[in-house]
């Protein structure tokens, strides 16, 4: 496709691991085979502002399987999860025993995925 020998190609791939470029390498699981058949987005409120609540929500985000990404955001939402539960039942338990108990969380907004249209694909080049 590239028209290079392997030799090539291998060098062009060792070089853009060496500068960054590639990260690392990841295999695409099935979340559906492994039990968890509901993917969902919460948004987090604070409701207290500052350093050490954002670190320690950091913390909380890290330790917690189900959320499988985050980001902080502008907007009316601080915070954004992606997040994959076996069920229903599971994800509540995750908002109402893990998230809004933490002190700087006021509320939290979730939307469960009925369907995915496209999945996560390569970076636009």
């Amino acid at each position: 496709m590239l028209n290079l020998s392997a030799s090539q190609a291998g060098r062009r791939r060792q070089k853009l691991e060496v500068n960054g470029v590639i990260e690392s390498y990841t295999a695409r699981l099935d979340p559906r085979r492994l039990g968890l058949h509901v993917q969902g987005f919460v948004q987090v409120h604070l409701g207290t502002h500052g350093p050490d609540h954002s670190k320690s929500f950091a913390r909380l985000v890290a330790t917690r399987p189900e959320i499988v990404s985050a980001w902080t955001m502008t907007g009316d939402a601080d915070y954004l999860l992606r997040v994959y539960c076996a069920d229903l039942p599971a994800l509540n338990r995750l908002i109402h025993d893990v998230l809004l108990p933490h002190k700087a969380v006021s509320r939290v907004h979730s939307q469960i995925v009925m369907d995915q249209l496209k999945r996560d694909g390569p970076l636009p080049t």
